[in-house]
């Protein structure tokens, strides 16, 4: 090829690498949004991140699930890794807000507080879990017109929902006790400033 022939993507291959080239700083904005809305729902600086760890091991099963399956990570499959933020999330929220409203209401430890939610919230989160997994194998082992490109969408929901599922409902208890003791060490819980008043008042 001669050095004055200069070759670019055009059409729907340059549109893609537009893309690719923006989702990185959209994932990361959606997170920013969802920690605040989190922490303003919590008033917490700590728990917001509880919860969004468990959004690491959808990511990861679902990039196994297209490795697995010799699938491109196409918009498609980008699509239903950003899907995955929105279902697997919700399982930490469910723990998380138990778990604080026991520990505000009823004074409970934060390991007393996270047993009992994650022992309650066991069946609903479950029962989720496995309605939207169910829901994405037929998109993934579906067969018929369309369904090359409905494949890597229901592969990675599939993927990325039994991986979090076995791991979160492990590391959220874990993380949770952790971040609380941490926050309590920070001084960012309530029962800091009790003390303080208690030892002023001896």
């Amino acid at each position: 090829m001669p050095a004055s022939v200069q070759a670019s993507f055009q059409g729907v291959a340059q549109a893609y690498k537009a893309i690719g080239a923006n989702e990185a700083l959209l994932i990361l904005a959606a997170l920013v949004a969802v920690y605040v809305v989190l922490g303003v729902l919590y008033e917490s600086f700590i728990h917001p991140v509880t919860i969004l760890s468990t959004l690491p091991s959808a990511g990861v099963g679902a990039l196994l699930a297209l490795m697995l399956f010799r699938q491109d990570l196409g918009i498609v499959a980008i699509i239903g890794i950003i899907l995955l933020i929105g279902i697997v999330k919700k399982n930490g929220i469910m723990i998380v807000d138990f778990a604080l409203e026991a520990e505000r209401s009823r004074g409970l430890t934060s390991t007393e507080a996270i047993y009992e939610a994650s022992l309650l919230r066991f069946r609903p989160i479950m029962m989720t879990t496995l309605a939207a997994l169910f829901a994405g194998i037929p998109l993934a082992f579906g067969s018929g017109i369309g369904s090359e490109l409905r494949r890597p969408l229901g592969i990675a929901m599939v993927g990325g929902l039994i991986l979090s599922q076995v791991l979160t409902l492990y590391t959220t208890p874990v993380i949770y006790i952790f971040f609380d003791n941490l926050g309590e060490r920070l001084g960012f819980r309530k029962s800091s400033s009790l003390d303080v008043d208690a030892v002023a008042q001896l």
